[in-house]
This record gives C-alpha cells, sequence and structure tokens, in this order.
C-alpha cells in the first residue's frame, strides 16, 4: 500500500480538526515525505498530554500517550524527541473538552491511512 507523505497526512489532519473548530497549528515542521508525527493536546488549563504514533500486536497502528502532566514539562518532553529527530512534526491541539481526533476513524486502527 502506498504511503502518504507526512505533509499530506498534517495537512489532511488539521483539516479535521478545524472542520470540528478544535484550534490547531504545527509547532515544528519535519521532512515533508517521511518525517514522524507527535500530538501534544493542550488542554488549556496547565495540563497538557503528548501522542506518539506506534503499531499494536496485529501490526495496526494507533496512538500511544509520550507523555502527560503539566504543560512545562511536556513541551520539554517534546523538545527532547525534537533534538533526538529534526525531522519530526509537532502538531499542538488546544481543546479544553480534551478533544484531538486521535481515535476517530482514519487516525488509528486498521483503517489508519496509510500514513507516514
Amino acid at each position: 500500500m502506498p504511503r502518504l507523505s507526512a505533509k499530506f497526512w498534517v495537512d489532511a489532519y488539521l483539516t479535521r480538526l478545524r472542520l470540528a473548530n478544535i484550534p490547531a497549528f504545527v509547532v515544528a515542521r519535519g521532512d515533508e515525505t517521511a518525517g514522524n508525527v507527535m500530538v501534544k493536546l493542550n488542554t488549556l488549563d496547565g495540563h497538557a498530554a503528548a501522542f506518539q504514533r506506534s503499531f499494536d500486536a496485529c501490526g495496526d497502528r494507533l496512538w500511544i500517550t509520550l507523555c502527560e502532566g503539566r504543560d512545562g514539562e511536556v513541551e520539554e518532553a517534546l523538545r527532547d524527541q525534537l533534538r533526538f529527530d529534526p525531522d519530526l512534526w509537532i502538531i499542538e491541539v488546544e481543546d479544553k473538552a480534551g478533544r484531538h481526533l486521535l481515535d476517530e476513524p482514519g487516525f488509528s486502527g486498521p483503517d489508519f491511512l496509510a500514513g507516514v
């Protein structure tokens, strides 16, 4: 199955968030073709969580929590990841209700877009 470029995936994700009236923006722009993507969820109350893509035992793609806690701690963890992987994309989602859409069809599980 052909893979989507990182930029295409990010653009599609940002569009889905915008259609759901969830503010989001690119914090770090990685490699447009094959950069990995992480998502930071900022609940605007001083807390945040960071998610990274992974695989389950069946090989299906899913999102796992990299870290969660105070916003500054999550920021530092993402800065560490960026120092390790300069091709990394970081998307920040801001939603008081904690919505990020990563659990929606098309973003995880067996129907995950072929993505990066």
